[in-house]
């Protein structure tokens, strides 16, 4: 994997993680839930290929992760600041 490769992948899981999580969050009016389907869905592939990750495909998931971590905690806050979503 090229550096490109490598940056247009971390933007790419970070954007997708939390784009996915916040519509979750709407859609199920729940705060952690997508970062828990998150975690199942990582692990849950990992098992069934058998691989373990190189440390470039596990900053590309961390990424990810982090990415649905942020949009659990910004539906957190607009809920605080008193906005409704659905």
């Amino acid at each position: 994997m090229n550096l490109m490769q490598f940056m247009v992948s971390i933007v790419l899981f970070s954007v997708l993680g939390f784009g996915i999580g916040f519509i979750l969050n709407m859609i199920l009016k729940t705060t952690w839930f997508p970062v828990v389907i998150g975690v199942g869905v990582v692990v849950g592939a990992l098992v069934y290929q058998q691989i373990v990750p190189g440390i470039w495909d596990s900053l590309i998931l961390g990424c990810g992760m982090a990415g649905t971590v942020a949009s659990g905690w910004t539906i957190q806050t607009l809920r605080k600041k008193g906005y409704r979503m659905f």
